[in-house]
């Protein structure tokens, strides 16, 4: 296994999300790279959590990294946050994602949760994607 892949992919990942044109025009720039400190207002994405696995095989060293992409909202209802996680959804699936060590193999979505934050009036929708890597 190799872990080697882990932080050029992440910065792919939100480089990809941050020059995403339907995307920041839902969110007005806002993606951040960890949740923002404190209490925000209006609608974000962050990136989250990330589970990885071994996957490497006689090609070489690799790994399948779980990773949760978070749309965060205080707007009434979840129609705004579910455009945002689809434009999410939309900027990832299938990316062509240029890594500054390794390959990705694949990115696909795998699943979502939609929920209201604890007695908060704010939406989080967390969407998980997998991404397969080679460390070559």
């Amino acid at each position: 296994m190799s872990y080697g892949v882990s932080a050029a992919l992440q910065q792919a990942v939100f480089q990809r999300l941050a020059a995403d044109t339907t995307l920041d025009g839902l969110v007005s720039g806002a993606i951040y790279d960890s949740a923002p400190p404190g209490i925000v207002s209006g609608t974000y994405v962050s990136l989250g959590p990330e589970d990885v696995t071994e996957k490497s095989d006689k090609t070489g060293h690799g790994a399948l990294h779980e990773i949760i992409v978070s749309v965060v909202t205080d707007a009434a209802g979840f129609q705004q946050a579910k455009e945002v996680a689809a434009a999410v959804s939309d900027a990832l699936v299938d990316a062509t994602l240029i890594l500054a060590r390794g390959t990705l193999v694949y990115l696909n979505f795998q699943r979502a949760r939609a929920r209201r934050v604890q007695d908060a009036d704010v939406r989080r929708i967390d969407l998980v994607f997998h991404a397969r890597v080679q460390d070559n």
